[in-house]
């Protein structure tokens, strides 16, 4: 099959890209870099140079595609920025006439007036589900295992790890390999039909689960989780180099919905359960451990 992929060599979009090639399919990769082209040449597929949010050229970089992987990457910021890439997406899935097509959403998607991405994902799932005549899954990861790794000078430094959430608060967290993994699956077999959603986790962990299993790793066996009050963990945000409106948006907020239950209240009322083979969060720490330690 012809098959685009968008997210250019993202933590998902390359793997999926080597999964695809491998077993023979035609892959394009959309990259915005002009540097990534020889990377993506280097994994078998065709390197495609253009924004995302340019509604020509995604007209054009998903014609004759059989199948295609949309994700909106985290240079798109704003809500309206999203959510126009995500309408372009769908304008150029109806002009090539598509029929398969993998989207990345969120766990969070049911919270219509929520936090973060979650309004945005709920905007664009809906605007995909007004698509005739073309097959969608939703594929809705947790929060992502390589969020950790922002915090490795906190760890190194201070030996402690938190946000602005209790320790005993249960986490849905995803590899992107595993979620790579589902991507493959679904583009590979057309197993889905009609407009789904499907949720991808690798791991349901605590805080304090968390600090435990770092902490092993990393020879920080005192390693602490902290609840930061919403004040610190902003004031945090903003010497890091955030925006008032990122730091809220996409950290406190997303916090304050976690630690109310309201984050994961589908997720958890549906029990679909963790992936079966996917990545424990015991297998990251080495990762993580291997990598910054």
């Amino acid at each position: 099959m012809k098959i685009t992929v968008t997210g250019s060599l993202g933590n998902i979009s390359e793997i999926l890209t080597e999964k695809l090639v491998g077993v023979g399919h035609n892959v394009s990769v959309i990259t915005s870099q002009e540097e990534s082209v020889e990377q993506i040449q280097k994994l078998g597929a065709t390197a495609v140079v253009g924004k995302l949010d340019d509604d020509r050229f995604i007209g054009w970089a998903f014609k004759n595609a059989d199948a295609v992987y949309t994700m909106i990457p985290p240079s798109y910021k704003t809500a309206r920025e999203i959510i126009k890439v995500g309408s372009g997406y769908v304008r150029a899935i109806i002009e090539n006439n598509i029929p398969y097509v993998v989207n990345l959403s969120g766990i969070d998607v049911h919270l219509v007036d929520g936090p973060g991405p979650a309004r945005v994902n709920f905007q664009n799932e809906k605007e995909f589900n007004s698509i005739q005549g073309t097959n969608v899954l939703h594929l809705r990861p947790g929060l992502f295992y390589s969020n950790f790794y922002g915090a490795a000078d906190m760890i190194r430094q201070q030996h402690i790890i938190g946000n602005n959430f209790g320790g005993k608060i249960i986490l849905a967290l995803s590899h992107s390999h595993d979620i790579a993994q589902v991507i493959f699956e679904a583009l590979h077999n057309n197993n889905f039909s009609g407009k789904s959603s499907a949720y991808a986790v690798s791991a349901e962990i605590t805080g304090y689960e968390i600090t435990n299993i770092l902490g092993r790793g990393t020879k920080f066996p005192d390693l602490k989780w902290i609840e930061f009050p919403d004040q610190v963990l902003s004031e945090n945000l903003l010497k890091q180099g955030k925006t008032p409106e990122m730091a809220h948006t996409y950290n406190l907020d997303m916090g304050i919905t976690l630690r109310n239950g309201g984050l994961l209240k589908d997720y958890f009322k549906e029990k679909q359960g963790i992936l079966a083979g996917a990545s424990s969060f015991e297998k990251f720490a080495e990762e993580f451990t291997e990598i910054l330690f």
